[in-house]
């Protein structure tokens, strides 16, 4: 039987969530070269697999965390649809965090009903240097409640993100992994054995990797 880290790789790849062109570099927002691309919010379109990643963040946070859990936060726009499934099956609150102010009405950067010292755990789509997702950890702590920990879908385990959850105190899980996808990825013949050492001089420094 597969792990869960494996499985979700496998399912990621089989829908093209998940695109490895090691010799075909994408290019993200950032300017950063990359030879794969992630873009979890495919997931939802395809119930079964919808409903292993359902399982799989809810079983991690009730591992981890039991019963202690208050609520649940997503982080926009890409966790909203996760976290909420997340809460429903604990049948706890749930809220989302924006990247920034709404610019009209109550300019709600927390979207939802939210007390003061409760405990939450903030669900994330995609960890990449972690930035944005720390960012929504820090408005959930101003807004005075208890952040336990964030679990995510999957982390391309940049050295910079690690560091950056470490700093800030924030334990993270994830359901999947960059490592374990270049192997699932070799092992179905979706990449060659060569292109693994590129993908991983990409992972040790993206920024200036294909420059």
């Amino acid at each position: 039987m597969k792990t869960i880290e494996r499985l979700v790789a496998e399912k990621l790849m089989a829908i093209k969530a998940v695109k490895l062109q090691p010799t075909q570099p994408f290019t993200w927002a950032s300017g950063w070269h990359s030879p794969i691309y992630c873009d979890n919010r495919k997931t939802l379109a395809f119930p079964n697999i919808r409903t292993i990643i359902k399982t799989g963040l809810v079983s991690a946070v009730q591992r981890i965390y039991g019963d202690k859990v208050d609520a649940i936060a997503g982080v926009a726009t890409g966790a909203i649809a996760q976290g909420a499934l997340v809460a429903d099956a604990l049948g706890v609150p749930f809220v989302y965090v924006r990247s920034a102010p709404k610019d009209h009405g109550m300019g709600n950067l927390i979207e939802g009903q939210i007390e003061e010292g409760w405990n939450v755990v903030v669900i994330e789509d995609l960890i990449s240097t972690g930035g944005s997702s720390l960012k929504a950890v820090a408005a959930l702590r101003q807004a005075k409640v208890n952040v336990l920990g964030m679990v995510a879908i999957f982390t391309y385990q940049f050295p910079q993100a690690q560091q950056a959850f470490e700093e800030a105190g924030v334990e993270l899980t994830t359901l999947s992994n960059y490592t374990e996808l270049v192997a699932e990825a070799a092992e179905q013949g979706y990449i060659q054995p060569s292109d693994i050492e590129v993908l991983k001089l990409w992972r040790a420094n993206p920024s200036e990797w294909g420059r």
